[in-house]
């Protein structure tokens, strides 16, 4: 049992709680020095000492944890997060009948009344994804519900928190039940996707990218040649090879890719010998591209947020518009550039005016298409659009 405590908010976020905000800051509480243990349940209070709000500590990037509740008689235990595991599923029953895909997002964190916390599921299997010790301190309470409220063959988890050689006893990926196949074969729209449950931080694919896939695979792609930067284990330029894409050039800077690539492709009955998979500094190849006069009828810019090589450094919010001004150069007229970014720290608006600006700059026309931001399974609080991270964007280049 995680110890309880209770704290004091300061009076001018008292309401910001109240309305449902589901970040707790370090400086909205009045008497942070009471408390000490990650995972801590905590009951805030305004000055008058009534109650407002129930949360956990946990140390993420965002804030210091999570409001849980607005209820001041609800526990916070097994069957709180069965019921909210319930109503996520619930939410999601149109996933489970759709036997074209078997792969999305079944609990997205804050968007289903737990922040630090998601689940995925993979043709029968769960992974449960903790983003802070705080979170992690309730696994006991949140497995129990997860094995109480679904039909699983296997459970899995990923850590990304810095554990500090915390909870060595617990090092696998692997939780419970049955072992899944390495590769795990799963459907999305039809396509296949070879996934690893255990091994390393990634499985293989980011399901949030869902409808864009699809958009290119169903409306773009056909007859054209296609460059995946930042390409990871190809998706995107297998979503395109199936939608008829001429070619497709996929490169990111990870040795690994290529084999994962090829093997994405191979599952699909697409001969990877037939596509270029690179293994590249995606910015060194767009320099090579622009030398060799190398023209794509579509580009796909999905970076990390942040990225550090031998040679660059990248950041999306200080570096977006020169990526975008290097894949104009190689895009031909009347092609389309796919934008993409998960950074969290700036609007769709913000992504909009680094589009603007990186024509402006290249005196190019564009129109924008069409754009994307996460999709139904990756609910987001109405409270807390900040979790709405992902923007992409669509563009035709007229010139």
């Amino acid at each position: 049992m995680n110890q309880e405590i209770n704290l004091t908010l300061k009076p001018e976020y008292v309401e910001k709680y109240r309305e449902g905000y589901p970040l707790l800051l370090k400086e909205a509480i009045a008497d942070w020095s009471k408390v000490e243990k990650e995972g801590s349940v905590l009951t805030l209070f305004d000055e008058r000492k009534k109650f407002v709000a129930k949360g956990y500590y946990g140390l993420q990037n965002k804030g210091h944890g999570w409001i849980l509740s607005l209820d001041k008689d609800e526990k916070i235990d097994v069957d709180y997060f069965a019921k909210r595991i319930k109503s996520a599923i619930e939410y999601r029953a149109d996933f489970f009948s759709d036997e074209t895909t078997t792969a999305f997002r079944v609990f997205n964190a804050e968007g289903d009344g737990v922040g630090g916390l998601s689940i995925d599921y993979f043709e029968g299997f769960y992974l449960l994804t903790w983003y802070s010790i705080g979170i992690y301190e309730h696994k006991a309470e949140i497995l129990e519900a997860l094995q109480q409220t679904t039909n699983y063959k296997g459970i899995y988890q990923k850590k990304r928190f810095d554990a500090k050689g915390m909870y060595l006893d617990d090092a696998d990926d692997f939780v419970c039940g049955e072992h899944a196949p390495a590769p795990l074969i799963v459907k999305e729209s039809g396509v296949n996707f070879a996934i690893y449950l255990d091994d390393g931080a990634m499985v293989g694919v980011f399901l949030d990218q869902r409808a864009v896939r699809k958009a290119i695979r169903d409306t773009y792609a056909k007859g054209k040649t296609v460059l995946n930067t930042f390409s990871y284990t190809g998706a995107f330029s297998v979503f395109a090879a199936v939608g008829g894409a001429s070619k497709t050039t996929s490169v990111d800077l990870a040795k690994r890719s290529l084999g994962k690539t090829s093997e994405q492709f191979s599952i699909n009955g697409i001969d990877p010998e037939e596509q270029d998979i690179i293994v590249e500094d995606v910015f060194n190849y767009f320099n090579y591209a622009v030398r060799k006069k190398f023209l794509f009828d579509m580009v796909v810019l999905d970076p990390p947020s942040f990225a550090r090589s031998k040679k660059h450094t990248f950041s999306a919010s200080k570096d977006y518009v020169k990526l975008l001004k290097e894949a104009v150069q190689i895009t031909n007229k009347g092609g389309v550039i796919v934008a993409s970014t998960n950074a969290a720290n700036f609007s769709m608006m913000t992504f909009r005016d680094f589009i603007f600006k990186a024509f402006k700059e290249l005196k190019c026309k564009y129109t924008v298409l069409e754009s994307y931001s996460l999709p139904k399974d990756f609910r987001v609080s109405d409270k807390f659009q900040e979790g709405n991270y992902l923007k992409v964007v669509f563009i035709r280049k007229l010139n």
